[in-house]
């Protein structure tokens, strides 16, 4: 699989938040960065949350004042949004949303919740162990009813709508043991 494919967002912004995407998409890149989400919300007025991350992990305050000192003249200028708003550049923390397939192969084993676009046999939300990507299909393993066995299912990348770990005593243990690799090495 090429790089490229792997760093791909299939699960994408529409509206307002899209079309902010696909303006700082570039920039966020030239910066060394990976754009993981942009959200709008009326908070504070009106705030435009960016988050991002790097491709090998350790993204720090340090990151979002780079991003955020290089995005606020370039939004300024392009002005996407009519009247003020509130920047906000931040990581992805520990409980990430998963929108890239490196997200997915670097989180192999972990749970995580899933919503795709239309009903599948009456159900848009999933919750399962991530089990790897094959022809472009999300596998996981999941329960389908409280006491089922864990079947797996495949969920085309087109049809995910959103996708984002779940906070288990389990990942908060590799995320520690990654910074910690992050640090010392």
């Amino acid at each position: 699989m090429q790089t490229e494919d792997l760093d791909k967002r299939f699960v994408t912004e529409t509206g307002l938040a899209g079309d902010i995407a696909s303006l700082v998409e570039p920039v966020i890149t030239d910066l060394g960065y990976l754009l993981v989400r942009v959200i709008v919300s009326g908070r504070d007025g009106m705030t435009v949350q960016i988050m991002a991350d790097k491709a090998n992990g350790g993204f720090g305050v340090k990151d979002c004042e780079i991003i955020s000192k290089e995005l606020s003249p370039f939004l300024d200028s392009h002005d996407p949004i009519p009247g003020n708003y509130h920047l906000e550049v931040s990581s992805t923390g520990i409980d990430r949303p998963l929108v890239r397939m490196r997200d997915f192969q670097s989180w192999l084993g972990f749970e995580a919740k899933i919503e795709t676009k239309q009903a599948i046999e009456g159900r848009k939300r999933f919750k399962g162990t991530i089990e790897g990507f094959e022809d472009d299909e999300l596998l996981m393993n999941v329960r389908l009813n409280d006491g089922d066995e864990p079947v797996t299912l495949g969920f085309n990348k087109a049809m995910l709508a959103s996708a984002k770990l779940v906070m288990t005593d389990e990942l908060l243990k590799s995320a520690q043991e990654r910074t910690q690799s992050e640090q010392d090495g």
